[in-house]
This record gives C-alpha cells, sequence and structure tokens, in this order.
C-alpha cells in the first residue's frame, strides 16, 4: 500500500504529519509513505530526517484579500496541480491525506474527481481555505478540536509523536534539565513562540529575567529565528537557544510553559499535563485563541492577548504562578484529562480504511 501525506510550511502541519506517518509504519509495517511539500518549508529539514521521502511542488499563497498577489494566484494554482498530477503518476498512492496549508490545495484539485481516496485532517479550531475546499469532496474530514466547523467533520484529535504521547515528565525531569543544563531542583519555565519564533514574547518575558530570578525560577528559552531573546546576567540559569529539537525533554525540564497558541503548541503541552500561558499570535483568522480556549476553560492554562504580553505582566504574574507547585499541578491535571493522546493511530485507521488498492 503507498499512502502520499501533503503537508509543509511550519512545524503546525509537519508535526502532525510526521506522527501520522509514524503510526501508518507501525499499524502496516509494509506500508510505503511519501511526503508532498514546498521547497521553502521546514519539511525540506524534517521530512528527510525522520526517514521519509520528499516531493516538492511550488507554494501556492492565498492570500485573504485582494493584492497584486491574488491575481497571479490562477496561474500559480494550474502550475502546481500539473506538478502535483506528475507526482500522482510516479508515487501512484492508494489514498491521499492533506494536512491543509500551501500544498495541499494543488493536491485537493489534482484529485477532486475521485481518482484517488482523499482525507483531509485540520488541525486548528477555525479550518483554512485549503480544507474548506478540500472538504466539499473528501472521503474523510478529521479534525483536532470539537466543534471545528468543517463540512462532514470528525474529532479526532490532533497527531502527536509517541516522545511525547508517550512522556512521563516526572521521571524524565533529572534528565531533561541536566540536557539543557539547568539546575535538577529549580522551578524552570520554557519558553517557545513555535518554529519561526516569537520577538514579541521573546522580549517580554527575557525583559523579566531579575523578576524571575529573584523568585527562583529558572529559564529555557526558544527564541526561534527572529531571536529578541536578551536576558540580564542574573544567578540562575537563563539558556537561550534558537530552536529545540526535543521538545519531549523540553517540556520534561519544564514547571510552566509561554507559548503561542498554534495547535501543536496547545495539544502537546495539554496532552503531558504542562500548564501554560498562551500568548495567540494576533494575525491569521483567530484560529489560536480557538485553539487554547477548551484548556483555558478547564483551568489547564492562561491567556493573554499578544498586546497585554508586556515585561510588566509577566514580572507581574509569571514568577507567582511558575514557583505554586500546587496551582500547576492542578492545572496540569485539567489540561491532561481534555486530549487525547492517540490521535495518530485514530487518524492512520481511517487513513488505512480509505485506501483504495
Amino acid at each position: 500500500m503507498r499512502v502520499l501525506l501533503a503537508g509543509g510550511g511550519t512545524a503546525g502541519h509537519t508535526s502532525p504529519l510526521l506522527a501520522t506517518a509514524d503510526a501508518l509504519r507501525r499499524l502496516a509495517p509494509g506500508v510505503e509513505v511519501t511526503c508532498l511539500g514546498t521547497p521553502r518549508g521546514l519539511e525540506n529539514k524534517v521530512v528527510p530526517e525522520a526517514g521519509y521521502p520528499l516531493e516538492l511542488i511550488p507554494p501556492v499563497p492565498l492570500p485573504r484579500r485582494p493584492n497584486a498577489d491574488f491575481f497571479k494566484v490562477p496561474a500559480r494554482l494550474r502550475a502546481a496541480v500539473r506538478e502535483t498530477r506528475a507526482v500522482l503518476d510516479r508515487v501512484r498512492p492508494d489514498v491521499v491525506v492533506g494536512y491543509g496549508g500551501y500544498v495541499s490545495m494543488p493536491l485537493y484539485l489534482a484529485v477532486r474527481k475521485g481518482q484517488v481516496p482523499l482525507v483531509i485532517h485540520e488541525q486548528n479550531a477555525v479550518p483554512g481555505l485549503a480544507n474548506k475546499a478540500g472538504a466539499r469532496f473528501a472521503e474523510r474530514v478529521l479534525v483536532s478540536f470539537p466543534d471545528t466547523p468543517l463540512r462532514k467533520a470528525e474529532y479526532v484529535g490532533l497527531p502527536i509523536r509517541t516522545m511525547i504521547s508517550g512522556l512521563d515528565r516526572a521521571a524524565r525531569r533529572a534528565e531533561a534539565r541536566a540536557f539543557f543544563g539547568l539546575d535538577p531542583d529549580r522551578p524552570t519555565l520554557l519558553v517557545t513562540g513555535g518554529s519561526q519564533g516569537a520577538r514579541r514574547l521573546n522580549q517580554a518575558v527575557s525583559g523579566a529575567a531579575a523578576s524571575l530570578a529573584a523568585a527562583g525560577v529558572q529559564v529555557l528559552h526558544a527564541q526561534g529565528k527572529h531571536g529578541g531573546a536578551t536576558p540580564d546576567p542574573t544567578d540562575l540559569p537563563y539558556v537561550v537557544v534558537d530552536y529545540i529539537d526535543r521538545m519531549d525533554l523540553a517540556y520534561a525540564a519544564a514547571d510552566l510553559v509561554v507559548c503561542r497558541a498554534g495547535a501543536s503548541s496547545v495539544t502537546e503541552a495539554a496532552a503531558v499535563g504542562l500548564p501554560a500561558v498562551f500568548v495567540p499570535l494576533p494575525i491569521g483568522n483567530g484560529e489560536q485563541e480557538k485553539n487554547a480556549a477548551p484548556v483555558v476553560a478547564a483551568g489547564g492554562g492562561l491567556l493573554v492577548r499578544d498586546a497585554d504580553l508586556t515585561t510588566e505582566w509577566v514580572v507581574a504574574h509569571v514568577p507567582d504562578l511558575a514557583a505554586d507547585t500546587a496551582r500547576l499541578a492542578a492545572m496540569g491535571a485539567s489540561a491532561a484529562a481534555l486530549i487525547p493522546r492517540d490521535a495518530d493511530e485514530r487518524l492512520a485507521r481511517i487513513v488505512l480504511e480509505a485506501a483504495r488498492p
């Protein structure tokens, strides 16, 4: 059996794609999995590293409002569909799976007449344009969050990697803190803006380094490619890195995370019982705030709007919370109770059922 998985750009698409690919191999060891991406996305690094073949097509950004690029979309889309059909001819998949984003729309159009069964997975609580279009003719449509307004939606959760879904944070804490050069016994704050980073978040939290240290809180800060984390020196560890490959160990090291509210960030933190301060990205269609809403409503996290996340806000709220073990334990338990940890295998089984040998 051959499966083609299409998704790329950021970790928001590539992480669930790779989690599904791994689950497919576990459930059907003989399955041949190929991934479809674009030349400019994170998939060019993480897919080959995971051991899967990667096919590339031109990206087709879909502007949210008319601009100069809006009028170039039809020609770009036709070219990308032609490239996608060529990939389909080479790979000859029995089923294709789309995760949305720039790479998925050409795939959806290439298979819209039903030549190959199409399964769609939507990561966010508010669906993107590509998945809205593809859902009209997909065989199955799966979503990460309940009540996602997408045609034929079935709730399965967000596929996450087994290194995270099976993580025992307490058992790995000492190892994780040693891995990052942290004190083994200090309350630990993790800060991450996702694979792209978040300069405003970086500046706000790093500006509070002295207050965090005064409360006995050490920091592991993944600043991303945009940088901006410039903490003043303190007596406690404040470790700044550009990117964290071992997010399982980062979650194990942490008692609290400050992060954006992309689907992967929300789902992974909640699944491992890590309390969170979610700072939704202020652009897009509002999906990040809605992603975080169920966890926040359950008491597993706090939500702070981007404009409100200042160093002053961090100083006033984060040090005390990061040192409050009882409150953090309650928050973590509330978050963990919400999230299915087996969405990768749920989705993989549906993909195998939909395949047309």
